[in-house]
């Protein structure tokens, strides 16, 4: 017997429970028409009237994908114009896209953002100057380009960090600070790793702003269905006081995974546009910086990795499996690129590499210390961690499950469906509603 077949009879007696579909109720906030809440904002937060007729405006665009990115990149760029500016859209990602203007640039493109989408040139660069220092003595830099601009209009998504904890997360201090910082001024910033993030962002987001032609910020605010919730322009002199305010308006409006004390957490996939981390920390519980935390999974498996990440499956490190589909979809030079600008060496290992999907899950509920509960299971499947609508759960949920006003469960318990061993996701509608 070869050594795998040795190691897959190993996995012959786990038997994976059956698995029912459950709807995910969340009462969220939504912006009807992205253009008009745009428009609304920057006409009244008085900063538009800075920009003369000729004045060059740098508006950023990050790694991710964030809702109506486009509508609201577009929208900005118009109103530029209306005033007499000049727009142009800057990458600011850090060492995302390879650390290169043409990697970045690309990314961009992924997500739809062009000249002709956006309606203004996208100009993509890697060059920092410095503007000035922190207390500490930390050189602060910014993409050559925007600097040179007559303004720059920063657009972050607020929303809590996967790695860290401070005032301020993700949103528009870090797109000033780690997106425009590029690869040179990003890792300048992570030198002290990410428990002194919080601080560092507070620390570099000043200088620039006392430093740098920053115009405005722009607040994105989403969901918990990925759906833009609230957008907000943002003088930049008050930028420092507004973004800790929205960062807690964002957290409230964060999902969470529905149970606790998980055996296993099984995502479909992970990536860049959903995560700079693939799969959201703050819901799966799984952080190489901040721990472990709720659901409290002892086991996860990732498996698969999304197109639009180009490879880049970093933040790997947080599960315990993945499946060979998703192996070979990994280039593994951008992720190390990326742990080595944020000095983070965990979440780029490779966890274990299982043939299947369904070995990837046996491989998980084996390993798990509670083997003798098998058969009850506590599992969660998910599509990824954006998409929280719609899951499936273990029958050991079952009675939590109904108990939970926020879930409606759709149908009868049913084993998993596979395909050569690949789990197939079935779209699933409710059973229970009469017609």
């Amino acid at each position: 017997m070869e050594v795998r077949e040795r190691f897959e009879e190993l996995l012959r007696e786990v038997e994976p429970p059956r698995f029912i579909p459950v709807e995910y109720r969340l009462e969220q906030p939504r912006i009807a028409d992205t253009e008009q809440a745009v428009r609304e904002q920057l006409a009244g937060c008085g900063s538009m009237e800075e920009i003369h007729p000729g004045d060059t405006v740098a508006i950023t665009a990050g790694s991710r994908e964030i809702t109506d990115m486009v509508t609201i990149l577009r929208t900005v760029a118009a109103m530029v114009k209306e005033r007499g500016g000049l727009p142009f859209i800057i990458p600011a990602m850090g060492s995302h896209g390879g650390a290169t203007a043409e990697g970045q640039e690309e990314v961009l493109r992924h997500f739809g953002v062009t000249e002709e989408s956006t309606g203004a040139p996208i100009r993509s660069c890697m060059d920092t100057v410095k503007i000035g220092e922190t207390e500490n003595g930390f050189d602060v830099c910014i993409d050559k380009l925007a600097f040179e601009a007559d303004h720059i209009i920063p657009i972050g998504r607020i929303k809590a960090h996967t790695d860290f904890r401070g005032p301020v997360e993700s949103g528009i201090m870090k797109m000033i600070v780690i997106g425009l910082g590029k690869q040179h001024g990003a890792s300048i910033c992570h030198k002290l790793g990410f428990p002194n993030m919080g601080k560092n962002l507070l620390e570099f987001g000043a200088v620039i702003l006392d430093k740098a032609p920053i115009l405005l910020g722009i607040g994105v605010i989403e969901n918990a269905e990925h759906r833009l919730a609230h957008v907000e322009a943002v003088p930049a002199g008050q930028i420092l006081k507004r973004e800790p305010e929205l960062l807690e308006l964002s957290k409230s409006l964060m999902p969470r995974i529905p149970f606790d004390n998980l055996d296993v957490l099984l995502i479909s996939q992970m990536g860049k546009e959903i995560s700079g981390a693939g799969m959201d920390p703050n819901i799966t519980g799984r952080s190489c910086v901040l721990g472990r935390f709720w659901p409290n999974a002892e086991k996860i498996a990732v498996l698969d990795l999304t197109d639009k990440s180009d490879g880049n499956a970093a933040g790997m490190g947080n599960a315990d499996a993945i499946t060979r589909r998703m192996y070979e979809k990994i280039d593994f030079t951008p992720i190390y690129i990326n742990g080595v600008t944020c000095r983070d060496t965990e979440g780029i290992r490779l966890p274990a590499v299982m043939e299947t999907d369904m070995l990837a899950l046996k491989f998980c509920m084996y390993t798990c210390i509670r083997r003798d509960a098998l058969p009850d299971a506590r599992i969660v499947w998910i599509k990824n961690t954006a998409d929280l609508h719609t899951m499936y759960v273990s029958e050991a949920l079952k009675e939590e499950a109904e108990q939970n006003g926020q879930l409606r469960i759709l149908g009868d318990a049913r084993p998993l469906t596979e395909e050569d061993g690949n789990l197939i996701w079935r779209e699933v509608k409710d059973e229970n509603r009469k017609c």
